[in-house]
């Protein structure tokens, strides 16, 4: 896949495609080129996997296990860690699940701040609609807003350019790169974009510059005189947070007929650790996202991408969908206690006593899951939440800075029988 439209297919037939097109490039020429953002008409040097994984319509021990099979890990470890990183921001925002909903708010109250500051409004109205007059910048909001995807150095100097050369809340950054990423996720884009600012790792900001611009966009924007020539560290607007151990699972008794539940942030159950879980039925939910304002391309793709999620899981297990259930529209909410009726009333006619599902990060599915589970144990129904094998070997691993992560990726490949 050399291009990103507004348009992607949300399919497993195009993941694999996309897979089977950058395996060979996924070795020492991934190394060599990464960095380099061509525009958006060549994106050969990287493997825009992502808008897949992100939903896990193709999961990152997949891709990791194709990788490996083709290239050795000396090679491939550019690309391998650039898998980790999205599983590590994941990791550690399952040690600080607080962050989330105080990200959120503060969200709303930037938004409630633009009506009370002219000044601010505009600026963030040039910056929406590409009109601050720095090319680049400009550019990549286009590009954004048309695609759906930007390269991820595009993104670093597209937030370094919005927090200190524009000056805008980061947080109406990161909310405008979730409402039009098709890969945008709770974790790493928000943890992304703190870290630009300086609050992730503390003090350590990401200063844009235009030699570097230049050079990594191969001269397309030579020249960027209007930036920031220094980045200083922003207010937090999220207090400290404490971290706190990863949520314990329960696992089903064996032998256990249950329903299973999909959700949009993991759309592979035929990879999930089933064991002896025998599945009678199927059923997909669909998150709140009254507070999140998405796109249409992003409501259209993840609609999508759970209705054929669903019809397939339905043909491959043989065993029957309960009618789809849509994603609310922005600014409505699931209806937690008639969903769990519905689902014990599928359930009972087709003889299932449990709902499982995989687990969901935290994030908007994660919060439907949270807001679903007390109405089925109501209604007699236990949900168990299958946790990946990939994310238990790796999140335990999340609690500090990617590092400590990255040292344990050999060992943990080779725990996953992924290493040749």
């Amino acid at each position: 896949m050399n291009t990103m439209t507004g348009s992607m297919e949300p399919t497993r037939e195009a993941a694999s495609e996309a897979l089977a097109a950058f395996l060979p490039r996924a070795g020492r020429a991934y190394a060599k080129s990464r960095n380099y953002d061509f525009g958006p008409d060549t994106r050969g040097n990287v493997s825009t996997l992502s808008p897949y994984t992100r939903h896990r319509i193709i999961t990152e021990q997949q891709i990791a296990q194709a990788v490996l099979q083709r290239h050795a890990l000396s090679s491939a470890e550019k690309f391998i860690q650039e898998v980790c990183w999205r599983t590590y921001w994941k990791g550690w925002l399952e040690h600080r699940p607080t962050l989330w909903p105080l990200y959120l708010d503060a969200v709303e109250r930037d938004f409630d701040a633009l009506k009370a500051d002219d000044v601010l409004a505009a600026a963030y109205a040039e910056a929406i609609e590409s009109r601050t007059g720095i090319e680049c910048f400009d550019t990549w909001s286009r590009e954004l807003q048309t695609t759906g995807y930007l390269h991820n150095h595009a993104r670093m100097w597209f937030a370094s350019i919005w927090i200190f050369t524009l000056e805008l809340p980061w947080t109406l950054g990161a909310d405008f790169f979730y409402t039009h990423l098709f890969d945008g996720d709770p974790a790493s884009n928000t943890l992304s974009w703190r870290w630009v600012a300086g609050l992730q790792t503390k003090g350590k900001t990401y200063l844009a510059r235009s030699d570097n611009i230049a050079t990594f966009t191969e001269g397309r924007f030579p020249d960027t005189p209007q930036l920031a020539g220094a980045a200083l560290p922003v207010d937090d607007v999220i207090p400290e947070l404490m971290k706190t151990p990863l949520p314990m699972r329960a696992t089903p008794p064996a032998d256990t007929n249950a329903l299973l539940l999909l959700h949009e942030d993991d759309l592979h159950p035929e990879s999930l650790p089933l064991n002896d879980i025998k599945l009678t039925g199927i059923a997909a939910l669909g998150a709140d996202t009254s507070r999140l304002r998405l796109a249409r391309h992003l409501q259209t793709f993840r609609q999508a991408a759970l209705r054929t999620a669903s019809e397939h899981t339905s043909k491959t297990f043989n065993i029957p969908a309960m009618p789809f259930l849509p994603v609310p529209d922005a600014g409505s909410e699931p209806d937690m206690e008639t969903l769990a009726a519905d689902l014990k009333a599928f359930a009972a006619k087709h003889g299932s006593g449990s709902v499982v599902t995989a687990e969901a990060p935290v994030g908007p599915a994660r919060k439907a899951l949270d807001d679903l589970e007390p109405h089925l144990e109501a209604a007699g129904l236990k949900l168990y939440r299958l946790r990946r094998n990939w994310d238990a070997a790796f999140w335990p691993h999340a609690t500090a800075g990617f590092f400590k992560l990255k040292n344990k990726i050999p060992r943990v490949l080779e725990d996953l029988e992924l290493l040749r």
